[in-house]
């Protein structure tokens, strides 16, 4: 099962198992971070889920799609690593994938 490591606001990071399939977004949600609101539950409507993916796997995430960067243009934290977590999917390719919580808007 690949592994998540996932840095919550204040620095901290968890290492947790996420199974293949599951967004990121589904995969903290699950492992008890509750700074990571999810407000929409992965419909790509809303930029709560908000995370900055580490550059040694920029190229290995799906791409960025229209909607998920209208939405991401909204926050006041985007940056070139930014992505919505529920539009990032697990694969084994992701396994020690690094995201950072990005602050609330």
């Amino acid at each position: 099962m690949p592994k998540l490591i996932v840095v919550n606001r204040a620095g901290e990071e968890t290492e947790v198992e996420a199974a293949a399939g599951l967004s990121v977004m589904e995969a903290i949600r699950d492992n008890g971070f509750d700074e990571l609101l999810a407000l929409c539950g992965g419909c790509c409507s809303c930029a709560t889920c908000h995370v900055y993916v580490d550059a040694d796997f920029a190229d290995k995430v799906s791409p960025l799609s229209e909607d998920e960067n209208d939405l991401l243009d909204s926050s006041d934290h985007r940056t070139a690593a930014s992505r919505l977590s529920c539009q990032v999917q697990i694969t084994d390719a992701l396994d020690g994938l690094r995201v950072t919580i990005a602050p609330e808007d």
